[in-house]
């Protein structure tokens, strides 16, 4: 399986973003190392890996300690020995999200764009809430039809305020 991982790091000041290259990894704290050597000063390391066009990863350490991880896709653990790597140990189960608010009419059921409904979310979907993308967003991001991991980062690197340092690493 192909992939791509980009290492998102925000320090005192500002974000940064840095390709990281996970060949030869042997389990998941060879992957924290990793993240956590992009910048060890940073206050929050994000590690986006994308897989095949059709899953992601998210990986988070804050002050370089207790690591949470989300997954796109629940498959991704089957199909790759790197999704194995990354999602492998979790064992917590999603909520369900609700598929419609108390307050939205049918009308506004229709409008919202189809979801896969394949897709398995895993891991802790609250990973990014603090930085301005809650767990329902990020799930309905997920499950959006015709939605790819790279236009899943660049939506959620956007909303946390890194999205001209992702856009800018995959113009390198």
């Amino acid at each position: 399986m192909s992939y791509f991982a980009a290492a998102v790091t925000r320090g005192a000041e500002s974000w940064a973003a840095a390709e990281l290259d996970l060949s030869g990894v042997a389990d998941l704290e060879e992957v924290t190392d990793r993240l956590r050597d992009v910048d060890p000063e940073a206050s929050v390391s994000l590690l986006f890996v994308e897989s095949d066009d059709a899953y992601l990863a998210i990986l988070r350490l804050d002050e370089g300690e207790d690591l949470r991880v989300f997954g796109s896709d629940s498959v991704f653990a089957e199909e790759s020995r790197l999704g194995a790597i990354l999602l492998g140990d979790i064992e917590e189960q999603l909520p369900e999200v609700a598929a419609v608010d108390e307050e939205s009419s049918e009308e506004d059921e229709e409008e919202r764009p189809s979801a896969e409904p394949d897709v398995e979310p895993v891991g802790d979907p609250e990973l990014l809430a603090d930085l301005g993308l809650s767990s329902g967003r990020l799930l309905e991001l997920c499950a959006q039809e015709g939605m790819l991991p790279p236009d899943l980062t660049a939506e959620i690197c956007q909303a946390i305020g890194a999205g001209d340092e992702i856009e800018e690493l995959r113009d390198v």
